[in-house]
Order: structure tokens, then C-alpha cells, then sequence
């Protein structure tokens, strides 16, 4: 039963990469569009495109809250008691992220427009370098039952080059996603553009990866050696092909597929740092066994998860199956009670 419940976070886990990921690489992309006339078309895309399912996607990190503190107590205690600081950076940004973008839209101020344009913006490069980098920290080992916080917790080799790859790879998803909604929308201008820097951002995700490779062998030797042989390989080599899929899909302007394809290589490299660390919570001082919470309560655990799967899993599919068809579209001024006031757009 704990070791179900860790798969389930590890899933969990993934699907916030994918959703969210996506999310936050297309703020990315909005911090780096440009200035007000050259970025306007970008951001318009960036607006109708997330709009519909962004609240949505934070439903996988709530998922995986739950499970870790339910589940697995000891390791909720350790890693936010250790790494309090990056996480807590990391829910700032998130808090001011959802904030900017949804404060965007309805204000028809310039100069506050771009205010909550930066705020999301700028949130958006924070929270997953943040997050990324408390997944570095755990996976390098120095977080432990009882370890106080520190900043050499997560400002080290792992972290920052976790925390970096996190950002490429969500600007490899965004843009990804981006590419393909421009052509829903028929705006084959921002096809190209979006295009371009997806095959832009995983460049950076390769020569990032290369650059972990001897870094992670030195200061996360455990997981390392998981990545680099069984299953943990098996993944990557996986996640690795389906990125190179996505990119001869780009080259070859099939977009159709490419959702699925860069979908595909984050999640099979997050269930690869899964099966690198088994059987380890926390490498190497926490096993999954060691670390679960009572019979009782896994088993309530399991009961609610079936729960939410048969009850929320349909209507999520749902929800993303209408958004990528285009069915859902964003709610115009005249829905939302937007009004202009006089000294607008100055």
C-alpha cells in the first residue's frame, strides 16, 4: 500500500509538470515577447489559450500536498521543514502568478496592465526553478529527517541545474502547446514564432541535461546510478525519444501530435526520477516503507484516490479534450462586467 501511494504521488507529480508546466512556460514566453507593440500578438495568444483551464492545472500540486502529508508524514515534515524557504518562494509566485494573469485582462490601464503582465510574467520563471530546485535537493540527498534548513539544502549543483532544467522544460511545453493553438486559432504567423522556440528551448533542455550528467554523478551518485541503469534508463531513453520526435514533428510542421510527444518525454522523465530513487523517499536516509503513515490511513488514502479518480478524472478529460478541440473559449469584457473608465490605456 505505501509503495502505491508513492507511485501515486510520482504520477501526480508528473501530470504538474505537464499541466502546470505548460502554464508556466507560457508565461515565460510572456515575460520574453517583448515590448507593448511587438509582444501584443504573442500575448494575446498566451491569454486565450490558458485562459480556459489555467485554475484547473493547480489541482495536481493540491493532489500531491495531500498525498505526501497524508501518506507520508515523516517526509512532509523533513522536506518542508529543510526547504521551507524555496517553497515558500515558490507559492509567492504562484499566489502572484494566478493574480497577474487573471488582473490582466479586465484592467484597461497600461501602466497597470503592466504590472500584473510582470508580476505573472516574472512568477512565472520563479515557481519552477523553486520547485525544481527542492526536487534537486531532495534528490541529492541532503534533506533528512531532522535537518535544519540551510541554503546549501537547495543552493547547490543539483538544485540549481534541476531548478534550470525545470524552466527549459516548461518553455519547451509551453511553446509546444502555444505552437499548436496558434494554428487553431488561424494565426499561422505565431505558429512559426512559437515554433522556433520550442526547438530553441529543447536545445537548452539537451545541453542542460548534458551538463547534469557529470554534476549529479558526483553530488547525487544514488539517483544517478538509478537514471543511468534498469528501469531509470529504460525511461529516460523513452523520454528522450519522444522529444526528438517532437522535434522532427515541429520541423515537419505536424502539430497535431507534438501535444502528446512533449507530454510524453516530461512525464516519462519525472516517473524516471521516480524508479531512480526506489526504494528511497528520501535518498539515502528514508525508505518508502520507513516513511508511511499508518495501515489505516493509507487505506483511506487509496479509498479516496479511486474516489477522485472515477469522480474528477472524467471531467478533467473532459475539460482538456474540449480545450484542445477549441470548444472553450475565453469570457469577452462584456461577460465579465470589464467597464473601461476614463483615463484607460494611458
Amino acid at each position: 500500500m505505501a509503495e502505491l501511494a508513492a507511485w501515486v504521488m510520482v504520477l501526480a507529480i508528473a501530470a504538474y509538470a505537464c499541466a502546470g508546466g505548460t502554464d508556466y512556460g507560457a508565461g515565460l514566453w510572456d515575460l520574453l515577447a517583448g515590448g507593448t507593440e511587438r509582444g501584443r500578438r504573442p500575448r494575446w495568444l498566451i491569454d486565450h489559450a490558458m485562459a480556459p483551464v489555467w485554475e484547473t492545472n493547480n489541482v495536481w500540486l493540491i493532489f500531491v500536498l495531500v498525498v505526501m502529508w497524508t501518506g507520508f508524514p515523516t517526509m512532509f515534515q523533513a522536506v518542508f521543514t529543510a526547504l521551507w524557504l524555496p517553497l515558500a518562494l515558490a507559492a509567492v509566485g504562484l499566489v502572484l502568478r494566478g493574480a497577474g494573469f487573471a488582473l490582466r485582462k479586465p484592467t484597461h490601464r497600461l501602466a497597470q496592465r503592466r504590472v500584473y503582465g510582470a508580476m505573472f510574467a516574472v512568477a512565472s520563471l520563479l515557481t519552477p526553478f523553486f520547485l525544481g530546485a527542492a526536487l534537486g535537493a531532495i534528490a541529492s540527498g541532503r534533506v533528512r529527517a531532522g535537518t535544519a534548513a540551510s541554503a546549501d539544502a537547495w543552493a547547490n549543483p543539483t538544485s540549481v541545474l534541476t531548478g534550470l532544467l525545470a524552466i527549459a522544460a516548461v518553455a519547451f511545453l509551453g511553446a509546444v502547446f502555444l505552437s499548436s493553438d496558434a494554428r487553431r486559432y488561424g494565426s499561422e504567423d505565431l505558429v512559426s514564432y512559437f515554433r522556433v522556440r520550442a526547438l530553441c528551448a529543447f536545445a537548452a533542455v539537451v545541453v542542460l541535461a548534458l551538463v547534469a550528467l557529470p554534476v549529479t554523478h558526483d553530488d547525487a551518485p544514488y539517483v544517478w546510478k538509478g537514471l543511468t541503469g534498469g528501469w531509470g534508463l529504460a525511461l529516460v531513453i523513452l523520454a528522450a525519444v519522444c522529444g526528438l520526435a517532437t522535434v522532427l514533428l515541429l520541423l515537419r510542421r505536424s502539430h497535431g501530435p507534438t501535444r502528446w510527444t512533449s507530454v510524453a518525454a516530461v512525464a516519462l522523465t519525472v516517473c524516471a526520477w521516480g524508479f531512480a530513487q526506489r526504494p528511497y523517499l528520501l535518498p539515502t536516509s528514508l525508505t518508502v516503507t520507513q516513511g508511511a503513515g499508518a495501515p489505516h490511513t493509507l487505506r483511506w488514502l487509496a479509498i479516496v484516490t479511486v474516489i477522485a479518480v472515477v469522480v474528477v478524472g472524467p471531467a478533467l478529460v473532459l475539460l482538456y479534450r474540449l480545450d484542445t478541440m477549441g470548444e472553450l473559449e475565453a469570457l469577452t469584457d462584456a461577460e465579465t462586467g470589464a467597464a473601461g473608465v476614463p483615463g484607460d490605456d494611458y
